[in-house]
């Protein structure tokens, strides 16, 4: 079998490697348009588990590399003249020219046919190939063969906004450094770590703002280095910064559809990239090169379609996980500007933690005392606001206590609303609810959400849904707010909602989505625009009239008189999901030509109307808050200027929570699922109109929690589904803390206690399993 390559990258090349390797009788070939010994860019980042896997793949070159690695645990960040540490960290780097140099020896070794300086047309690759069994385009990230198929290989490429250079320096250093700075035009840093002795990478990157303001050129190489030299005089400590290319670039987001194309196969950053601020561009070339080699050692010689799949099945998945980590990284970098007031741990704190894969529990086990310090800090301020000192009881941020007017909560945990579809089929209660609320505010978590409740029979979602329109209903609420009052500390917030369009369907555990399957069960829909939720299948609402609008703001308003009297703590107005006010606030739903349709301005109206005759009802005393969709995760959609509008104007109209989802405002949505995946949408609103937010989406664990409180990307932390099976997620989750202070109900106080204990014990167990699971150190390669 022939195999050819087209690209001597670092994947390209251990390929070809571990392809002749798996087969000596092949014939494998590698076409670098690059001369012998030309490379660009300076050094390449690996983790500790990366080099686990280089070890048992090619014992020769992973000897070779160990031996010229330059290691370092601790990360440096600084900023405004503080210098915070965290240990525990175990990456290394090395010169990008030493790691291909030891590559192509290997490749030479072991029989692969090398050949420089041969640029490889795309247009040709087919004819020039013909003999080829294989080709393999790791020709880079503007991959010419990629962009000649593009139709084959349906490439997504998204240039990022903040703008960046890669230098060097011969400045030494044992850690890796970000030197972050303020500057007159916005802030700037510089990602810089040593990779062999003497010798430095410096990536700057700015904001499009900053990179203007300061004059930089995109191929000024010399004129660049010499106003970062003279911004970063401090940190160089009279060293020189070194080039090498180094013009100014903006990151182009890759990743395609397919990844093969008749005998065709990407490899590398052709395929898909990874921002450098995790440092995973080359690591994720190579572990692709791995799994490929794999799939062609596998099934090459039988089936290549095979081999493929293969390929595709053991890392796309890894793939996306990888770049979306990495996309949540460059995002933050791109908005850093947004966190410059915070204190110093804060600061360092959201640095480590920014791609959300790092939580607060993992910087625990790396670095205790980093948290520590951290949490002292968070203590501090929490001090400063409220006059209540923590610092004896060191209870971690998710356990301090919140206030919204005098509403105050015991600790940030909240339940989220959810769904129940168990009333009876006129609105009322059954004793499903009064079990369902009553039990899970035993369990610790400080405010506690209804499902969405409806003012109108005409306003539910289904027959399953809980109203609020009658004395009935409001005596049913009551007896659930007294029995959470009267045996726990948490708060209960109502919230109410109006189906609109989405209205009028079965259970969510029946056919979701679709009409009731009695057709006299169904009831008219109204909405924004006439357009139903689901074409052929949904009821075509009717467009929302004047008059329509006044009978549902006065069904809102009685509805929030009844929760006044049923005692509730909160309210909260439900403008997200796709609903009747998120119908009107999405420019995908919203068509209208009159004074409530088009600007952000004119779609906010009927929301906002009802809002503020909801909060003139509602006690002074007592918070409210506004569930929205911040995107809609479609083109067209919602954008973060318009979430910044809605936040804005529902504070002017005394709101004092933005409890931040996403989504679901149309069926064809196109959602980016991850860990804590809405949570960036709540950490911008906190961060740019500054209100407090509550946010929600895929959290499942008190590290993320605590990690989101710390970040300054939430105020309050709603969990959903983990409450669903596990009620008492807070008190679980206190004491492994170790969380004493937090109240439980008489009646548990000896769970409590044993919870206390084991789970202290379970902590200290699994630091111990964590430090003696660390990875060792690779060998004889210098220490930074």
């Amino acid at each position: 079998m022939r195999i050819t390559v087209v690209g001597g990258g670092p994947g390209g090349l251990y390929f070809a490697l571990l392809a002749k390797k798996a087969n000596p009788r092949w014939t494998v070939e590698v076409f670098e348009q690059n001369r012998h010994g030309d490379t660009f860019g300076f050094g390449v980042v690996f983790s500790d588990e990366t080099l686990e896997e280089f070890m048992g793949r090619d014992v020769q070159s992973y000897e070779q590399l160990r031996d010229g690695f330059a290691y370092w645990d601790d990360v440096a960040i600084h900023y405004r003249g503080h210098e915070m540490r965290c240990a525990g960290n175990g990456f290394c780097g090395i010169s990008r020219v030493r790691l291909l140099d030891i590559l192509r020896r290997r490749c030479l070794a072991v029989g692969v046919d090398l050949n420089f300086a041969l640029r490889i047309a795309p247009e040709d690759i087919e004819t020039r190939f013909a003999s080829s069994d294989i080709i393999v385009a790791a020709d880079g990230i503007n991959s010419p063969i990629r962009e000649y198929y593009r139709e084959a290989f349906r490439p997504s490429i998204e240039l990022k906004a903040n703008r960046f250079c890669w230098m060097g320096s011969t400045r030494p250093m044992s850690e890796f450094n970000y030197f972050f700075r303020d500057t007159a035009h916005g802030p700037i840093c510089a990602h810089t770590y040593q990779y062999e002795q003497g010798r430095s990478t410096w990536i700057f990157e700015m904001d499009e703002a900053c990179w203007q303001g300061h004059g930089f050129s995109e191929f000024d190489e010399a004129g660049s280095a010499e106003k970062l030299a003279a911004i970063y005089a401090e940190e160089l400590q009279g060293h020189p910064l070194l080039l090498n290319r180094s013009m100014w670039r903006r990151f182009p987001r890759i990743f395609c559809r397919n990844w093969s194309h008749k005998n065709i196969v990407l490899l590398g950053d052709a395929k898909a990239s990874a921002h450098y601020s995790i440092g995973s561009g080359t690591k994720l070339a190579m572990e692709c090169a791995i799994a490929l080699a794999d799939a062609v050692a596998a099934h090459g010689e039988s089936d290549i379609g095979k081999a493929f799949a293969a390929y595709d099945k053991a890392r796309r998945v890894p793939c996306q996980v990888l770049q979306h980590n990495a996309d949540v990284s460059l995002a933050w970098f791109e908005h850093m500007r947004r966190s410059f007031d915070m204190e110093p741990m804060q600061f360092a704190m959201t640095v480590m933690c920014r791609a959300k894969s790092i939580t607060y529990d993992n910087l625990v086990v790396r670095d205790k005392g980093f948290v520590e310090k951290a949490d002292k800090e968070f203590y501090a301020r929490l001090a400063r606001e409220t006059g209540e000192d923590f610092s004896a009881s060191r209870p971690t941020p998710m356990f301090t206590p919140f206030r919204l007017r005098e509403m105050k909560l015991i600790n940030r945990v909240v339940m989220s609303p959810m769904a129940q579809y168990s009333a009876d089929r006129h609105g009322n209660l059954t004793d499903w609810h009064m079990v369902h609320y009553a039990s899970h505010a035993l369990g610790g978590m400080g405010l506690i959400f209804t499902e969405m409740t409806c003012p109108s029979p005409d306003a539910r979602i289904t027959l399953g849904c809980p109203g609020l329109w009658n004395d009935t209903q409001e005596a049913q609420w009551k007896r659930i707010v007294d029995f959470v009052h009267a045996n726990s500390q948490a708060r209960i917030a109502l919230q109410l909602g109006h189906a609109g369009r989405k209205g009028s369907t079965q259970l969510g555990w029946e056919d979701d989505d679709r009409p009731i399957a009695n057709p006299d069960d169904n009831w008219p829909l109204v909405s924004a625009s006439p357009i139903p939720w689901l074409d052929g299948i949904s009821q075509t609402p009717a467009e929302l009239d004047r008059p329509g609008m006044a009978e549902i703001t006065r069904n809102f308003v009685a509805a929030a008189e009844r929760g006044v009297r049923a005692g509730f703590d909160m309210l909260e107005l439900h403008c997200a999901h796709g609903y009747l006010f998120a119908s009107f606030l999405s420019p995908l739903t919203n068509h209208r030509q009159d004074a409530y349709g088009g600007s952000i301005e004119n779609r906010m109206r009927f929301p906002l109307e009802v809002f503020a005759a909801m909060r003139a009802a509602w006690p002074a005393e007592r918070p409210m808050s506004v569930r929205i969709s911040a995107t809609d995760w479609k083109e067209g959609g919602l954008t973060e200027e318009d979430t910044f509008a809605m936040a804005e104007a529902f504070r002017e109209a005394g709101c004092d929570l933005i409890d931040v989802s996403a989504g679901q405002t149309v069926p064809d949505q196109r959602p980016v699922y991850g860990r804590m995946f809405q949570v960036s949408f709540a950490e911008a609103i906190r961060n740019v109109p500054r209100m407090a937010t509550m946010a929600v989406g895929a959290i499942t664990e008190p590290g993320q929690i605590n990690t989101i409180l710390h970040t300054r990307r939430a105020d309050l932390v709603a969990l959903a589904r983990p409450h669903l099976w596990n009620p008492y997620f807070a008190h679980q989750a206190a004491a492994w803390y170790g969380a004493s202070s937090q109240a439980w109900p008489p009646q548990y106080l000896p769970g409590r206690d044993q919870a206390l204990r084991e789970q202290s014990r379970n902590w200290e167990r699994q630091q111990e399993l964590a430090a003696k699971a660390r990875p060792k150190r690779h060998g004889k390669g210098s220490i930074a």
